[in-house]
């Protein structure tokens, strides 16, 4: 696929497209929530067939018609919506700080073993609440961490300033 096409794919997403990352809910996870990664193309039903371009073009992904009138085209798998973003990286105006964040979070995903680890790239999650304006999303890395406390799967260490001093003071 040359330059061109790539760009005019940016500007689509720039115009009539999201890049999201959400915290969901998942019983079968380790940490019980996925970090779920996901680029969307809208359009009016009636124009369906410029998805199906994109489609044809992106190779990934599915394409949905809403009761509403309006269709999406979607990818969520995280190697592909890695590989789609470098790709339109260079051509990208608006969604630049949601390229930029995604590819950071995707490319920290491999890394997550630990609560910890996971907890940081939920942080990141939450960035994009404000980078989309985001008025429903309910879960955030409080949210997990609240649960993995529950689960007995989180439980920071945490001194008090006086244990600090007494610490301190038995090392010397």
């Amino acid at each position: 696929m040359d330059s061109a096409i790539f760009s005019y794919i940016a500007g689509f997403l720039d115009g009539d497209g999201s890049i999201f990352f959400q915290l969901v809910r998942r019983k079968d996870y380790v940490f019980g929530y996925q970090i779920r990664s996901s680029i969307a193309f809208y359009q009016k039903t009636v124009h369906a067939e410029i998805l199906h371009w994109l489609k044809e073009q992106l190779e990934y992904g599915y394409i949905r018609r809403r009761k509403t009138g309006v269709s999406d085209y979607t990818i969520v798998a995280p190697k592909e919506v890695e590989e789609i973003l470098r790709k339109i990286q260079p051509y990208v105006r608006l969604k630049k700080p949601h390229v930029e964040l995604g590819l950071k979070i995707l490319g920290r995903l491999p890394e997550v073993h630990t609560v910890e680890s996971f907890l940081e790239l939920c942080e990141q999650v939450d960035q994009f609440k404000e980078l989309n304006y985001s008025k429903k999303r309910t879960n955030n890395r409080k949210i997990v961490e609240a649960w993995l406390r529950c689960k007995s799967l989180y439980a920071p260490v945490e001194t008090s300033s006086e244990m600090k001093r007494v610490l301190i003071k038995n090392e010397g």
